[in-house]
């Protein structure tokens, strides 16, 4: 006999009834792996299945529901996922689209380079805050709406940026934008366990994080060229374009992923759920402290120090690494604003590469080793890959700094872009592995994981480029390389060897507190 798990408890309505833990159940989002009482499926359950998967061995078990994203074709959860993904990217992908442009910003607007970065840092505290709000939203009328009215606004912001003729008025459209972009930025994992069975999730959440990863290098990149070739305007209108033609893809490929329902629908009435339906799908009142729900993983600890370890390598090998480069390179070097986009090539490819091993590795090392001791291993056991990001992300900044300032003035060495993407390979690498780690620990929460990560993320991008160039200044380019490493050790290489040892325990004993048994081993 075959015994699995019911459907997952996502698919259930908050305040809905639970068998076990009652109406409280999906309500309250505890963020701890709930045991679910072990079902005998039924024969039409079965032949469902085999028929749609080729197997009974899935984590969480489907409904019969066509409307139900886990039972979706490949390509619709790919081609959804990938629209997510660029959505995400969006978000890290605007606010670095000026970094090339900051002197002839400054120029047109009679203000500082300093006051320009402002507007690059201004987006980057927005989007880290901003997803408290979506979040609560997304749970009601569901992701593809809040989608699509993300892109509508923020395009209809950009045109304000290209329109805007002083420094306030851009800032304050850069400001909402920042605001109407950031959901995919923090939703993006919770699509994922929406759609994607838990053997598949680190390369399919890694596409989300490369993106995410990928906007900052990206960005400056193209729009190097833009500024160089017509001007720092057509950014702004690039980017109201891309939200433009990214809205109506949504409108033809980005199917509702909240799935509710738990009865069998004909194909009709799944094409209108995922596609026609904008209405409210979850009549659950609001409540105040779904707000800053998230915040509330400050006490987690498992999720917590994940959330700081990534976050501090992120902080120096995407956000340092882009934001400085045109203080340190572009001037000693001798630049324009072409030359410098290139630069960010490194970044680009070091991500690229970075998540082969993050994401499908990943998977590959977890699978193997359930294989091996005939049990899934603990979600622990993902972590041994970080610490090769750790390294290389320590690497690749000494790589970086140290070469910056021997490199001699007028005269262009790669040596400094290498380095920028042996750190970029190490930062991806963390960012799959410490991100899928965390929804592994708690699925049911994983909405509230991801905003949870992304404000931590960006406080510390937020907070970065405020010291960076004091500790230049301070300690030298070259000798900020012990300053980095000392932080990367403390911050992010000692919490992973924490969580290595204490993990399991802490988030078992957050299971065990709420009286729901431990997590399976």
């Amino acid at each position: 006999m075959i015994f699995c798990t019911m459907a997952s408890p996502d698919h259930l309505t908050p305040g809905a009834s639970h068998p076990k833990f009652g109406s409280d159940y999906a309500e309250k989002e505890i963020g701890a792996i709930f045991p679910e009482p072990a079902v005998l499926l039924s024969e039409s359950h079965k032949s469902y299945l085999i028929e749609r998967h080729g197997t009974l061995d899935l984590d969480p078990i489907p409904s019969m529901d066509p409307a139900d994203p886990y039972n979706w074709p490949s390509w619709k959860k790919s081609t959804n996922l990938g629209l997510v993904a660029f959505h995400a990217c969006m978000g890290t992908f605007t606010a670095a689209a000026i970094i090339c442009a900051y002197e002839d910003i400054a120029e047109d607007l009679g203000v500082s380079i300093q006051r320009v970065s402002y507007l690059t840092s201004l987006q980057i505290a927005i989007l880290g805050g901003a997803p408290l709000f979506w979040k609560p939203l997304s749970h009601r009328f569901g992701r593809r709406p809040i989608f699509l009215l993300s892109l509508v606004l923020s395009c209809a912001c950009n045109i304000g940026c290209a329109k805007s003729t002083n420094y306030a008025s851009m800032a304050a459209c850069r400001a909402l934008v920042s605001l109407f972009i950031s959901p995919a930025m923090a939703l993006g994992s919770v699509v994922v366990t929406e759609t994607f069975f838990k053997h598949e999730r680190a390369r399919y959440m890694g596409v989300w994080t490369l993106m995410v990863t990928l906007g900052v290098p990206v960005g400056p990149f193209i729009f190097g060229f833009v500024t160089q070739r017509v001007g720092y305007r057509w950014i702004y209108w690039i980017l109201a374009i891309t939200n433009a033609v990214e809205f109506i893809l949504y409108i033809f490929f980005g199917p509702e992923t909240r799935y509710i329902g738990a009865d069998v629908q004909s194909r009709s009435s799944a094409f209108k759920t995922e596609y026609l339906s904008l209405r409210r799908i979850d009549p659950t009142p609001f409540k105040m402290t779904e707000f800053w729900h998230p915040l509330t993983l400050f006490t987690n600890i498992p999720v917590m120090l994940a959330a700081i370890a990534y976050s501090m390598v992120f902080l120096f090998a995407s956000v340092l690494n882009s934001v400085e480069v045109p203080q340190l390179l572009q001037s000693k070097f001798e630049l324009n604003a072409q030359q410098l986009g290139l630069l960010f090539l490194g970044l680009i490819i070091g991500s690229l590469l970075g998540e082969q091993l993050g994401g499908f590795m990943s998977d590959m090392w977890m699978n193997t080793r359930a294989r091996k001791i005939g049990r899934k291993p603990t979600p622990e056991f993902r972590l041994w890959l970080s610490y090769i990001g750790f390294l290389l992300t320590i690497a690749g900044m000494v790589i970086f700094l140290v070469c910056t300032e021997q490199a001699t003035a007028g005269k262009l060495d790669v040596r400094p872009v290498v380095g920028t993407g042996v750190a970029a390979f190490g930062n991806q690498v963390v960012t799959t592995v410490l991100t899928t780690y965390a929804v592994d620990l708690y699925p049911q929460d994983a909405g509230s994981v991801g905003v949870f990560i992304n404000f931590i993320r960006s406080t510390w991008g937020f907070i970065g480029p405020f010291w960076f160039t004091s500790m230049f200044e301070s300690v030298g380019i070259a000798n900020s390389a012990g300053v980095v490493t000392a932080l990367i050790v403390g911050a992010s290489f000692i919490p992973t060897m924490l969580l290595h040892w204490k993990g399991n325990r802490w988030h078992s004993k957050n299971t065990d507190s709420l009286g729901l048994g431990g997590i399976e081993k």
